[in-house]
């Protein structure tokens, strides 16, 4: 159930901490700034520590303190004539004459009262030039503790009293409560202004070696696809129901800062989610479904372009007849490519959602396929093992590696099964190749094989996938038996195998700037380590 907020006590809440602060200045600027506002008048502060203390003052004719604490109210004028009136009545009876004389002619109220009240005026100034002081005059028949305790009481009904520090309360409250949800970790650094965990810095690459963390899926459900976004604030999964969900990776929670996702009105699409792509700016998220479909949303579901529906979607259009393998956004984020098991990898306009070039060659499904060399060139990889380098621009194969083939010297390096990881180097010149073998190995983008990662084990142990660390320097194999292989990828050298997952492994993601690794299997867990 959502709470309305008015706008004037955010003003007032405002308002209070200016003053709180000592801010004075800023303070009268604001108020000052509302009194000439038609629209905005009947916002005031009005707060004081203690009702019954202000009162109090009145009654007793503390009149220093009442005037220094009506200064910061936002009184009626009627109400403050009769306040200010007394108060140079009581000066003159007291003979205090300087001090009723400047009351009466330097202050705005009184200003006010002349203008408006003149005979009212007349009737102060007469008083104050008279050397005799009659006090039943004065105060026209009535004593002068009746009269203080009628303006006390009509003053009392303007202020209220408030438990200090408000704003200040409500913030860390709010903190707490994203704490609770697990939306925010306890003594992890937060910005309070944008809402956000601050990007962390990139960080040395090292081995993710300790589990910290994990998250369940519902029984009969799991992750088929999952991701980090660019700027390291989302982890993303897509599973076989269809649903998109955007995780806390420290918590290991569902994020509930995002709207949609605390009133439960999950992303979806209908049929599974097989493959996730952001763009780089982590504002556009593309995901391919089992039915030939691809979604993008807009600012991570926040907000999306074509449709009004409550998740507010945009162009869920058909990509390809069978299903979608593999999305990816080009460079520019203008264009998004999709592979499918038809064979096909196709090129769409992202405003349109039009398909903009088709890639014919390969013969069955294609698993894998991404932008390189900036855009200019892209390399796919299909079930059969054939890795395909395109031009981008003219949608032509530029080379292809037939691992089909036993007489290429470079297929008989690499291995002759299904294409199951592609993994762009830092350079954007080279790729590593998984290919469901004991061998992962470093191509450039002329064919050659430049390096290769040998799997060793007592027996055959075969890469599933495969990503790169941040920094380019480790390269992560996970292997269809739950291990994963840290190999150095300067000189291929395995520095360390570790068992990850106890279940049949999916698949892995890599933080884009910490050390922290995802592993999802088949299970319904996602397993979170750390270095």
């Amino acid at each position: 159930m959502s709470i309305e907020i008015e706008s004037a006590d955010v003003i007032r809440l405002i308002q209070q901490f200016l003053k709180e602060n000592k801010l004075t200045g800023t303070l009268r600027a604001l108020q000052a700034r509302r009194r000439h506002s038609i629209e905005e008048t009947s916002i005031a502060l009005n707060t004081v520590d203690s009702v019954e203390e202000f009162a109090n003052d009145i009654k007793q004719g503390r009149w220093d303190v009442v005037l220094r604490t009506v200064a910061q109210l936002m009184l009626p004028p009627s109400k403050l004539y009769d306040l200010y009136e007394q108060i140079v009545l009581e000066l003159i009876e007291l003979r205090e004459l300087g001090a009723a004389r400047s009351l009466l002619r330097e202050t705005d109220v009184m200003h006010s009262l002349q203008d408006k009240h003149a005979d009212r005026y007349l009737r102060l100034e007469r008083l104050l030039s008279r050397i005799m002081f009659d006090p039943r005059e004065a105060y026209q028949g009535e004593t002068k503790e009746k009269r203080r305790k009628a303006i006390a009481q009509a003053l009392s009904n303007e202020v209220v009293s408030v438990p200090p520090s408000r704003l200040l309360s409500l913030l860390g409250q709010s903190l707490k409560w994203q704490q609770e949800q697990g939306i925010i970790q306890p003594g992890m650094a937060f910005d309070l202004f944008r809402n956000s965990v601050p990007v962390v810095e990139a960080e040395v690459d090292a081995i993710p070696d300790q589990q910290y963390n994990k998250i369940r899926f519902p029984k009969k459900q799991q992750a088929n696809c999952c991701l980090f976004s660019p700027d390291g604030q989302y982890l993303v999964t897509g599973s076989a129901d269809g649903i998109i969900e955007v995780w806390n990776y420290l918590s290991g929670k569902l994020r509930r800062d995002l709207k949609y996702q605390a009133e439960d009105n999950l992303m979806l699409m209908e049929d599974a989610v097989l493959c996730l792509c952001f763009n780089k700016q982590s504002d556009q998220l593309a995901s391919g479904s089992q039915g030939g479909h691809i979604i993008v949303g807009i600012a991570c579901m926040h907000a999306c372009m074509h449709t009004a529906s409550v998740l507010m979607l945009h162009y869920p259009f058909t990509a390809h007849h069978q299903a979608v393998t593999c999305v990816d956004f080009s460079p520019d984020g203008a264009q998004i490519l999709s592979a499918s098991q038809e064979g096909l990898l196709r090129i769409h306009g992202l405003k349109s959602g039009k398909m903009l070039k088709e890639l014919r060659g390969h013969t069955c499904s294609v698993n894998r396929a991404v932008f390189v060399a900036n855009g200019a060139k892209i390399i796919s990889g299909d079930n059969d093992g054939a890795i395909k380098i395109w031009n981008a621009k003219t949608a032509i194969c530029l080379l292809t590696i037939d691992l089909r083939e036993s007489k290429s010297a470079v297929a008989a390096t690499i291995g002759n099964s299904s294409i199951s990881a592609i993994a762009v180097l830092p350079d954007d010149e080279s790729v590593i190749i998984s290919n469901k073998s004991t061998c992962v190995s470093q191509l450039s983008l002329m064919g050659k094989v430049t390096r290769r990662f040998t799997i060793e084990a007592r027996e055959e142990r075969l890469a599933i996938d495969c990503l790169l660390s941040p920094q380019g320097t480790l390269l992560y194999v996970l292997c269809e038996d739950g291990q994963l292989c840290c190999f150095n990828t300067a000189t291929g050298e395995c520095m360390r195998t570790l068992k990850v997952t106890e279940a049949e492994p999916i698949g892995m993601a890599h933080h884009p700037q910490a050390n922290i690794l995802a592993v999802f299997a088949d299970n319904g867990e996602i397993s979170l380590w750390k270095s």
